[in-house]
């Protein structure tokens, strides 16, 4: 199966190969909210990922699109999930958890 968008590419040349790789490793088991195309958000831990930017995310709970922006329905729990990478609109890594990666600098 052949795709359309560019592939994510984790594993650059020389030196910004392990760099990448050692963000990456900073950010395991932090909190992370992943939205999706289908406007649904999911938050759990970071396990994982692979060379086509699929995400396995522990302890998910899953968060509903909602036409009503402050209507917030029950998340359901969905302990270990795989989220495609082709399905990925962003991430964001929880701020405190971020704060003690110590790997992602930005301004607040």
């Amino acid at each position: 199966m052949e795709e359309n968008g560019p592939p994510c590419n984790l594993e650059a040349p020389s030196s910004s190969s392990s760099s990448s790789r050692q963000k990456l490793e900073g950010l395991l088991n932090k909190n992370m909210r992943i939205c999706m195309t289908d406007g649904r958000t999911l938050v759990g831990l970071f396990l994982c990922t692979d060379r086509d930017c699929n995400v396995i995310l522990g302890s998910a709970q899953e968060f509903l699109k909602s036409s009503d922006m402050f209507s917030q329905g029950e998340p359901r729990v969905l302990g270990l999930a795989m989220i495609p990478g082709h399905h990925v609109v962003s991430i964001e890594v929880e701020a405190d958890t971020l704060a003690d990666a110590g790997c992602f600098r930005g301004s607040h």
